[in-house]
């Protein structure tokens, strides 16, 4: 079955205020919403908000829905960024490093930390990124959208979005080996 027939499908029923298909909806998008807002936040309190706010805004809107203008699912990780970026706007500060959740595989406690470890160096060099070069990131690489959706999610050229990627991952490249030569002098 085709899920954005069936998106648009749970959309007209959520315009008519049908709770069960508001929590089919909730089930079938939050966790990657949630995945996404952690990464972009560091903090997954604020990220929880965030996508409860996104859900509140698609109930509301979901009576007013235009099908053809945007996929559903760009529309809704558009909406969820946005409110991303007004919560750093209005922080200001860096997000506070936070691994994102993982599933225990009960790895020996060296391999564990150092599995813990390497998480945290990639989360903050992920964090101290600059907004638009993360969300590039978080997009292709955690929320696994082609390089057309992602660029039709920020709202930019395919081309753009494949520069921001290359600058992306300079950056995360030198973060990471200059927090490991600090790591190396101690």
């Amino acid at each position: 079955m085709d899920n954005r027939k069936t998106d648009e499908e749970l959309l007209v029923r959520i315009g008519q205020h049908d709770d069960a298909a508001v929590r089919t909806m909730v089930t079938r998008k939050l966790p990657r919403l949630l995945a996404m807002a952690v990464r972009m936040l560091g903090d997954r309190h604020e990220a929880e908000d965030v996508t409860q706010e996104a859900f509140v805004r698609l109930w509301r809107q979901a009576g007013k829905w235009q099908s053809g203008r945007a996929t559903f699912d760009t529309w809704l990780h558009r909406v969820t960024l946005n409110l991303c970026y007004d919560r750093l706007r209005r922080h200001r500060e860096q997000p506070v490093a936070e691994a994102p959740d993982t599933p225990d595989t009960a790895p020996g406690p060296e391999e564990a930390l150092s599995t813990q470890d390497e998480s945290d160096r990639i989360q903050q060099a992920l964090a101290s990124l600059p907004d638009r070069q993360r969300e590039a990131i978080v997009l292709q690489y955690y929320q696994e959208f082609t390089n057309i959706e992602a660029a039709e999610i920020m709202n930019i050229s395919i081309e753009a979005l494949e520069s921001l990627l290359a600058r992306a991952r300079r950056n995360l490249r030198a973060i990471l080996e200059e927090a490991e030569k600090r790591e190396e002098s101690r």
